[in-house]
């Protein structure tokens, strides 16, 4: 009877596999660069050779890419599939941001779930520290009225992603750090909407603490909970914000025309609806 001959993996071979598993369990995430060769040879104990032949086969993969400078993971799924849906979805506001939050609201309530039964205490700490700073940025804005919308979403960007880190599904993980931009413009386009009504930064501070709270906990459901009550509560308050917003057009373009309707002309109860209307409380 023949033997068949057990080949031991070539070096480079396992210094692949081993960078692969890091990049597809998060550690390293699109963005990140690498350590430059001799470094990075030094602290996985290989020679440099075979290190630059592992880092060959995973950019034949599409898993690395080099450039002028250096070496880092790319977009998974690629510019090719975000950049396309960015714009369209940009092209289709508002429709679109309603179906990007259903489509949200139903992955996030299972990343908390997931989070709270699965993250690591590093997973929980980095949880806590994302949270943390959605604290901070919310402090530091002087007012209610005159919010950091920019650093606030970066922040709260950020915390989501460490849900979906959190959860330990690598489905997840990778196509919601694909759509990393979607989701930072989306949370961009809600904020500057959501902040021109008073006391609501406050309610989304208190939704993602809640979040948070219940991760950390160990709570499943109720991270669950958390995290699709806080989806639904935006959607919700963009949906009448839109339909307010749409009503006061439709008056201010009756009273320009010189044509306004009744309704336009209320005194009272009718002129405070409107200033109500036209106000950023």
């Amino acid at each position: 009877m023949t033997r068949d001959r057990i080949r031991p993996a070539k070096l480079a071979e396992a210094i692949a596999a081993h960078l692969e598993s890091l990049i597809l369990e998060g550690s390293l995430r699109p963005g990140d660069r690498l350590l430059a060769e001799r470094d990075l040879a030094q602290k996985l104990d290989v020679s440099r050779p075979s290190l630059r032949e592992a880092l060959d086969l995973l950019e034949r993969r599409g898993l690395l890419q080099s450039g002028r400078g250096g070496t880092y993971v790319p977009q998974l799924l690629g510019d090719k599939f975000s950049i396309p849906l960015l714009e369209m979805l940009e092209r289709n506001q508002p429709a679109s941001t309603y179906d990007y939050l259903e489509f949200r609201g139903t992955v996030e309530g299972t990343a908390a779930y997931f989070a709270a039964l699965r993250a690591s205490e590093v997973d929980r700490e980095m949880v806590h520290a994302h949270f943390l700073a959605i604290e901070a940025a919310h402090s530091e804005s002087d007012s209610d009225s005159a919010p950091d919308s920019d650093r606030e979403a970066d922040v709260d960007a950020a915390f989501h992603l460490s849900i979906y880190e959190a959860s330990h599904n690598i489905m997840m993980l990778h196509v919601m750090s694909s759509l990393a931009d979607v989701l930072h413009r989306d949370v961009l386009y809600n904020r500057s909407k959501l902040y021109t009504r008073k006391g609501v930064r406050m309610l989304l501070l208190d939704q993602h603490r809640t979040v948070h709270d219940a991760i950390l906990s160990g709570d499943a459901e109720a991270a669950r909970t958390a995290a699709e009550t806080h989806v639904s509560f935006t959607k919700a308050a963009l949906h009448e914000i839109d339909k307010s917003d749409s009503r006061l057009e439709k008056s201010l373009r009756r009273i320009v025309s010189g044509h306004p309707d009744e309704d336009d002309l209320l005194e009272g109860e009718g002129q405070a609806t409107l200033r109500e209307n036209l106000s950023i409380d």
